[in-house]
């Protein structure tokens, strides 16, 4: 087993003849070496989260396959050939999309929705239905996917269809495949490790010193954010801390793992010698649910909220009285990641907020494309998760559903300009930032590290010089 980035800095130091006595007097947490916060590489936390060998979830996956037939509106599987003779044949405008066959019949299906054309709807569908597949090539899982929601959309069964495709994910959802598809996502990509390596450094930092800390959790990667940050705890300067972690949880399908991961983090806290106390709070149908007093905030405890993927389930009215419930916890520091785009603006707009969900996820499913294996069975799971997003943004009216969590993404500018409301902006150190740029450096060419003007907070992750994900910090 691969000894993480945080072991090595310090048996390295505690060898090396210039820094002399026991190594951990020697060490200090915040200003380790350049990979200090860096994750564990998948592999590791396998194996220190070991229990049985993970299978390659043949048996969901085939159940997923058949279940997912039921509820796809195409009935034929197309070549790839034939979706490019289209795309040589057509016109239209310049977008996101790259101009592509997909984009240009999708958004002239919305136009007509949008215009209550009810021949030319027909028409675009049947279309649709003929090129699509969510086994074809980028443009053939657009079109599927969104003819999906196209469809719910044009006959208003965008609730039902949604609650099927989330019953369905639930029924076969397991510890196991969930761990497998999370740390394969997290070894080819830095979507969540992005956020995690910058989130981990700024609550260290906020943290460094206190005796009892109380971090609260609420966020969508189970868990694989903590394994780093425990190890640091343990190589502290001073007296290792006490830690609390509360994790809030308000999704089904991961209520549903939540006590596998909570035994393999208190066995990873023993090993790690941190003393560790893990909470979970589920019964939650939304973020908007949650109060101060079910958290059991203590008075000499230094709080942290961490927030990875969680505010764009809040409904938009909601927003604000949520993050006004951050900062009566009197946090240290709040670390807030999302995904760039703006689902919420443009929501009574249909026209502008299907061609926005379109470039976000074209782009999303570009970057899948590159990184996993062509059949690669972590990849098609991510898909089809993208299914029930799509739906819930396009199909799905946010004002007559009361129930479960919205997905109603705002760009970074949009969240600072409500965390401003309670908090101030707090700047990542040049720590953090080396520490991010030698994620990157893991990866595939292609991501890169953008820090915004002035006059913006935080941090971006860019996948081929589009902005896809937003880090930031705030303080009280």
């Amino acid at each position: 087993m691969k000894l993480s980035s945080a072991k090595i800095s310090k048996e390295s130091k505690g060898a090396s003849p210039s820094h002399g006595g026991h190594h951990k007097n020697s060490f200090h947490w915040k200003r380790q070496s350049h990979h200090s916060i860096l994750p564990l590489q998948p592999v590791d936390q396998l194996e220190k989260w070991s229990s049985v060998a993970v299978d390659m979830y043949n048996n969901s996956s085939s159940s997923n396959n058949n279940n997912n037939h039921h509820h796809q509106p195409q009935t034929s599987h197309t070549s790839t050939s034939r979706s490019s003779d289209y795309s040589a044949g057509g016109e239209g405008e310049p977008s996101a999309a790259g101009n592509k066959w997909a984009s240009r019949l999708l958004k002239e299906c919305a136009r007509a929705i949008y215009d209550k054309d009810s021949s030319k709807i027909h028409h675009l569908l049947w279309m649709l239905n003929e090129l699509a597949s969510p086994y074809g090539d980028c443009d053939q899982k657009l079109a599927s996917y969104f003819l999906q929601a196209l469809f719910c959309k044009a006959t208003e069964s965008g609730q039902r269809c949604f609650k099927t495709l989330t019953l369905v994910a639930e029924k076969s959802h397991c510890f196991d495949s969930a761990r497998k598809l999370i740390l394969k996502f997290q070894e080819v990509s830095p979507w969540t490790t992005f956020g995690h390596v910058a989130a981990n450094g700024a609550i260290l930092e906020a943290l460094d010193g206190e005796p009892k800390l109380h971090i609260i959790d609420i966020s969508n990667t189970l868990c694989t954010q903590w394994p780093t940050l425990l190890e640091a705890l343990a190589t502290r300067n001073d007296d290792t801390p006490h830690l609390k972690l509360t994790v809030v949880v308000t999704a089904n399908i991961v209520r549903s793992v939540m006590k596998e991961i909570s035994q393999r983090m208190e066995k990873f806290a023993r090993l790690m010698g941190v003393p560790f106390e893990f909470n979970v709070i589920s019964g939650l149908n939304h973020l908007g649910q949650l109060t101060k007093d079910a958290l059991g905030v203590l008075e000499d405890e230094a709080v942290a909220v961490n927030c990875m993927g969680a505010l764009r389930g809040v409904s938009v009215e909601e927003r604000a009285a949520v993050i006004g419930m951050f900062q009566s916890l009197g946090p240290k520091v709040v670390t807030v990641v999302e995904e760039e785009a703006d689902f919420s603006s443009t929501r009574y707009d249909f026209v502008k907020c299907f061609e926005e969900c379109l470039r976000f996820y074209t782009v999303y499913f570009e970057m899948l494309e590159e990184s996993f294996n062509p059949t690669s069975n972590e990849k098609l799971m991510l898909e089809r998760e993208c299914s029930r997003g799509i739906i819930r943004v396009l199909a799905c009216d946010d004002d007559q559903d009361n129930e479960g969590e919205r997905e109603r993404r705002e760009r970074g500018s949009q969240w600072s300009e409500r965390l401003k409301e309670a908090f101030s902006p707090v700047g990542f150190s040049d720590d953090v930032v080396d520490d991010v740029k030698a994620l990157l450096k893991r990866y595939k060419p292609g991501w890169a590290l953008a820090q915004p003007d002035q006059n913006e907070t935080g941090l971006y992750l860019t996948w081929k010089e589009e902005p896809v994900v937003w880090v930031s910090a705030w303080k009280p």
